[in-house]
């Protein structure tokens, strides 16, 4: 038992297990915000410029009378409106990170190879001999 708490412990305090879960909660935070923003402020603007539309009311009733189940077709496409405005904006939000992040120091510009003056092959900056053609190099 003591074997299976230490892997645990070695599992659940590893850097990559919190940092998941400060994401998880984010996220969770953010898809509030995400929810309101879909709710409140996109589809209204979506419904009046499709006529009054509301996606939730839309539905595919399954018999006749008020009891009958019915497929929910508006929630599910309310459900892909949100998707896709939660990707937009974690795109957007993944660009803006990645634009304050300091852009990596140039690379020093490489060595050019040294090659052999006979053969013309690449060889080691530090050969007294061509690999290639055996010829003594300076």
């Amino acid at each position: 038992m003591g074997k299976i708490v230490k892997e645990f412990k070695e599992f659940a305090f590893k850097g990559n297990v919190i940092d998941m879960a400060v994401g998880v909660m984010i996220g969770a935070a953010f898809k509030g915000i995400v929810d309101s923003v879909v709710n409140d402020l996109i589809s209204p603007i979506i419904a009046k410029l499709l006529g009054g539309l509301d996606f939730t009311a839309m539905g595919i009733k399954l018999g006749s009378g008020e009891e009958a189940p019915m497929i929910a077709v508006g929630n599910f496409v309310q459900t892909v409106i949100n998707f896709f405005i939660i990707a937009i904006c974690i795109f957007l939000m993944v660009k803006a990170i990645n634009k304050m992040k300091k852009p990596a120091a140039p690379a020093a510009p490489a060595k050019p190879a040294r090659v052999c003056p006979y053969c013309k092959q690449e060889i080691a900056d530090d050969a007294t001999r061509c690999p290639h053609c055996t010829s003594e190099l300076k």
